[in-house]
């Protein structure tokens, strides 16, 4: 049987979604983190 095409989109976001091809994002705190700690230096 086919599979709906809610279904379909669904899955399809959810693979597109769990994609990283940079790596993590990082957070605006754990920026400032390290560029306190690169200005410390």
């Amino acid at each position: 049987m086919t599979q709906s095409k809610r279904q379909r989109e669904r899955q399809w976001k959810g693979r597109k979604q769990s994609q990283n091809p940079h790596g993590n994002v990082k957070s605006f705190e754990q920026l400032a983190d390290e560029a306190g700690k690169d200005e410390r230096k």
